[in-house]
């Protein structure tokens, strides 16, 4: 099964995406955004961005569990993932980002 960025509004009329892996688990959330063509934006840079794995940045909570973020070119994170309990498990997070996010399907539920 496939990836999908589920488009959706946020509070205060923004708007946020989440990539879902083929088996509908959420393995990145965006920030807000103000406008819903900066949403669409933020999953494209998703999409040029996920291949290289210089632009994760991987990292530790303070309760000691791991999660990463993915950089655009420029440097600004667009996504987060979820918190795991290893860095095993964060790897595999990053993986499926790797693998989902070229050609996840869009789905807007604004």
């Amino acid at each position: 099964m496939a990836g999908t960025f589920e488009l959706k509004g946020a509070a205060g009329e923004q708007f946020m995406w989440n990539l879902k892996a083929g088996n509908h688990e959420v393995i990145l959330t965006s920030e807000l955004y103000k406008t819903k063509a900066a949403a669409q934006n933020g999953i494209e840079s998703v999409r040029s961005n996920a291949g290289n794995d210089a632009q994760f940045d991987r990292k530790t909570a303070k309760d000691g569990q791991f999660y990463f973020t993915l950089k655009a070119g420029n440097g600004q994170v667009i996504g987060k993932s979820e918190m795991y309990k290893s860095e095993a498990g964060r790897e595999k997070g990053i993986q499926s980002v790797k693998t989902n996010a070229a050609n996840a399907t869009i789905k807007d539920i604004t």
